[in-house]
């Protein structure tokens, strides 16, 4: 979210290189040139290169929420009154700054925005929803759907 898409020329060793790196971000640049197939050094040149394109943003940390007691999911979708692009700006800057919103994309459908929020209890996603995703500027109408149990997601 906030930047604007472009686009990289990768070619089959870049993608083994990504593909490899998604499956194990703390492998070290030997483990992964072996795993490619090619040297150490060249592997370095075209990771630096795919870390200074932006195709690779970083390297953290996927810490299971569950373990941190963060295990009630809800997405929310939420309706704007005016979806002119000062209130999208405005919307996308607040939204921002609430940490229990993990994830937010912009919906081409009957609502505007699609929300994963992420606390601890019921108790506490109906305060972040009373306190702040109503308080967002421009919402006009919020739906909620808890979620009862995760099949599968990016980091999981």
């Amino acid at each position: 979210m906030g930047k604007e898409p472009h686009s990289v020329d990768l070619d089959d060793l870049d993608r083994r290189i990504i593909a490899a790196l998604r499956a194990d971000g703390r492998k070290t640049v030997t483990d992964l040139a072996k795993e490619v197939g090619i040297s150490k050094t060249p592997c370095q040149i075209r990771m630096r290169r795919l870390i200074d394109s932006g195709v690779i943003r970083g390297f953290r940390a996927v810490v299971d929420p569950a373990s941190l007691g963060l295990d009630h999911i809800a997405f929310v979708e939420i309706g704007l009154s005016h979806t002119h692009e000062k209130a999208l700006t405005e919307f996308n800057e607040a939204v921002r700054r609430i940490p229990e919103v993990e994830e937010c994309h912009m919906i081409a459908g009957s609502f505007d925005y699609l929300l994963k929020v992420r606390t601890l209890d019921m108790r506490r996603y109906r305060k972040v929803m009373g306190e702040k995703i109503t308080n967002l500027p421009h919402v006009a109408t919020t739906s909620t759907f808890v979620v009862m149990e995760a099949i599968k997601e990016v980091n999981g």
